[in-house]
């Protein structure tokens, strides 16, 4: 199997497995230096005496660099190497995060959390491209669903982290959730270390052949492409892809409407409802929960029913996810039934639009291949963090001129306008 003997496809299969277990749990723990600043939001701008929109462009510092370090990572990773990079990542942002924790000037916080998303950058899209190097064309949607999964994860284990925090360190404030956040990723980093194995040839096996004759031929066409047209022709390759840039628009939305809940709905919590920062995060639990489970069973349903166009998974991921934000703010938390249905909404919400997300890296690894699926992914997830990066101060100007009703209202219109783009893309296959 994929050129393999029995017995070397079962150590290869082993490795595999071993391989995205690890990436999945490295990345899923450096969510804690990444989203630690949305949920210790409350206590910031209280403590700081920061407005909604001064918050609002200290988050989007991290997603604009993000998304830049997106764009450039991806494809110099597959020149330089991706395993650095993985590494090098959890390092710098570890160490911007504690230096972080002694700042009070706005201006250096917002550069030293822009430098944050740089370095965070350098992890998803080089480990995406790893992750190819084990996992063929046929399973890619599952391992690149199950890593993303552990990013919808990582958003609980952030919320705990922080939490925890608050719990132990009450005495240093907001400042305990980044320097008690930052020992998480570096204690499995050292795990990734010792077991992972970044390519067969580290374990004395050659790469593996692809079964799917269209790929395998899409994959040697690709090699030949870009020894032809020198080292940066990729991103010509994707950029003039017709289908490619309409996963680049659904990208972007998807980042807005993610990041607009996940920055968000906590503090919607504690601002109109006047409960608890710690109540606020538990509330908003089921949303990242949901996001995990979505990015987990969608992209591998793709793989079953549609591993050629993955747009109508995109589809009626985006009219259900719709559906469940419109009519989110018809309910009210304090009711006790209301609150079952507020975090089931919730839940189905984080669900959708993480399902497309994930949905998004099993098409750049269908594109990109072994090759050059960083590249892709890094374009890709540019466009996801530059929607992420607009709903910051977009969301938090209009939270101070008009209020919660504009965040929602518009999430859900965004959501409809996902599925119009996958309707739009939907005749076109990738091979």
């Amino acid at each position: 199997m994929f050129g393999y003997s029995e017995q070397d496809y079962r150590r290869f299969h082993a490795f595999a497995w071993r391989y995205l277990m690890l990436f999945s749990v490295l990345y899923c723990f450096l969510y804690c230096t990444r989203l630690n600043l949305s949920n210790a939001g409350a206590v910031m701008m209280k403590g700081l005496g920061w407005s909604k929109a001064d918050f609002g462009i200290l988050t989007g510092a991290l997603f604009w660099a993000y998304g830049i370090g997106q764009f450039v990572n991806g494809r110099l990773s597959e020149i330089v190497g991706p395993a650095k990079f993985v590494v090098a990542s959890v390092v710098l942002s570890v160490a911007t995060n504690v230096l972080f924790s002694f700042q009070s000037s706005i201006i250096v916080m917002a550069v030293l959390w822009g430098l944050n998303g740089y370095f965070q950058s350098m992890a998803w899209t080089p480990g995406v491209a790893i992750l190819t190097k084990w996992w063929p064309g046929p399973t890619r949607g599952f391992a690149t669903g199950l890593a993303h999964a552990f990013s919808g994860f990582g958003q609980v284990a952030a919320i705990l982290s922080v939490a925890f925090a608050f719990k132990v360190l009450p005495s240093l404030g907001w400042r305990s959730a980044f320097l008690i956040s930052a020992a998480f990723p570096l204690v499995v980093l050292i795990a990734y270390l010792v077991w992972a194995r970044t390519s067969p040839t580290q374990i004395g096996l050659v790469e593996y052949v692809e079964d799917d004759p269209a790929r395998a031929r899409l994959e040697t066409e690709l090699q030949v492409l870009v020894k032809q047209r020198g080292k940066l022709y990729p991103y010509k390759y994707v950029l003039s892809n017709r289908q490619f840039m309409i996963w680049v628009i659904i990208a972007f939305i998807t980042g807005l409407a993610r990041y607009g809940l996940v920055t968000w709905v906590p503090l919607y919590f504690v601002d109109r409802f006047n409960i608890s920062v710690t109540s606020g995060l538990m509330g908003s639990l089921s949303l990242p929960v949901g996001m995990g489970i979505g990015t987990l069973v969608v992209p591998w349903l793709t793989d079953k029913w549609c591993p050629n166009n993955r747009l109508p998974a995109v589809i009626a991921s985006a009219l259900i996810g719709a559906a469940s934000i419109g009519s989110f703010l018809l309910l009210n938390p304090r009711v006790g039934w209301q609150m079952a249905c507020v975090q089931a909404l919730l839940f189905i919400a984080g669900f959708c639009i993480y399902a497309i997300n994930g949905t998004a890296w099993a098409y750049a690894t269908d594109i990109g291949g072994r090759v050059f699926s960083a590249t892709s992914s890094g374009v890709l997830n540019f466009s996801a963090y530059m929607g992420a990066a607009v709903q910051s101060f977009v969301y938090g100007f209009l939270l101070d001129k008009i209020g919660w009703m504009s965040v929602f209202a518009s999430l859900a219109v965004l959501c409809a306008l996902m599925a119009v783009m996958g309707i739009m893309g939907k005749k076109k296959s990738v091979l």
